[in-house]
């Protein structure tokens, strides 16, 4: 089976226009900027305030890497702790929590889709058999031959009670494929969580799309979204497949949500940019459209927000 975005056509790019990007043989050419040694925020965490998990908390591990804690049970998402994604592109720091910060108990893992730099298979084994893995349809497979036994495959809209929290898949505008031969052979999207009264959203990989809208209106309230705002030059070339700064606060305002979450900036560089342009800009579209500073975080990496 082969999976498609809501509007059921497919945007990724051919290996001609890789090449011209590659290459540089387009008009949106930037100078080259460093992978590593950037100086992006970054904040010591032990974890030990988050091993007891008594307070509901969001910390930022890096990229699109979460941990999520609501009523004392503890989620992953898109966990990513290796030093290289597949042994090629660096991390430009360090994760915002080490293995010995992260909880004893990790409830449950929530797997956006399946490129690399969300679905890290040396950390999905380290974390072992115990959590319950979350993961769109067509990847049960995957996990199971790497002896994760507890996996839910989810459809767009499916919602599941995992350690006394509502977790429901919801729609991205992407596509997947982690071989040669398995092109959108399994789904993607993001995830809502919800217990006690607090909802938290996370977009996965996405480019804009007209979803955000019926995210917000069906699945409630949305007190944190955690949206991306990096990868995202050229545009030509990454326009169908990630937001930049001003698609991100045009989600934002479609989802309806109470705050803004930054992710997936900083830690590996994937595109164009420079790896500190993104907060930049999402800081100067949020003060020309005169938004309120309360609604906007900008975490550092391994900051912890609290609610």
């Amino acid at each position: 089976m082969r999976y498609t975005n809501r509007d059921g056509i497919q945007r990724i790019a051919g290996l001609g226009e890789l090449l011209r990007w590659q290459l540089g043989l387009h008009e949106e050419k930037r100078a080259r900027t460093p992978a590593t040694g950037v100086p992006v925020p970054f904040v010591a965490n032990d974890g030990a305030l988050l091993r007891r998990a008594t307070k509901d908390a969001l910390t930022w591990i890096g990229h699109a890497s979460f941990l999520v804690q609501l009523g004392g049970s503890s989620v992953l998402i898109d966990p990513v702790l290796s030093p290289t994604l597949g042994g090629v592109v660096p991390r430009n720091v360090p994760p915002g929590l080490d293995w010995n910060a992260l909880p004893r108990r990790i409830d449950a893992v929530l797997v956006t889709h399946n490129h690399r730099d969300h679905m890290d298979a040396p950390t999905l084994k380290r974390l072992g058999p115990d959590p319950v893995y979350l993961v769109p349809e067509g990847l049960g497979g995957w996990f199971r031959r790497a002896g994760l036994k507890h996996v839910v495959e989810m459809r767009w809209w499916q919602t599941e009670r995992i350690a006394g929290l509502d977790i429901g898949f919801v729609p991205a505008q992407h596509w997947s494929r982690r071989g040669i031969a398995d092109t959108n052979a399994s789904w993607w999207g993001g995830f809502v969580i919800e217990r006690g009264g607090i909802r938290l959203y996370h977009s996965g990989d996405t480019a804009w799309f007209d979803g955000f809208a019926e995210i917000g209106e069906r699945c409630g309230e949305i007190h944190a979204a955690m949206l991306p705002i990096g990868a995202y030059a050229p545009r030509w070339f990454m326009r169908h497949q990630h937001m930049n700064p001003e698609d991100a606060v045009k989600a934002f305002s479609a989802l309806g949500a109470a705050r803004f979450v930054a992710m997936h900036w900083g830690t590996f560089k994937l595109t164009d940019e420079d790896l500190r342009e993104p907060p930049q800009l999402l800081r100067e579209i949020w003060q020309e459209q005169n938004r309120r500073q309360a609604q906007l975080e900008i975490p550092a990496i391994g900051q912890t927000l609290r609610f």
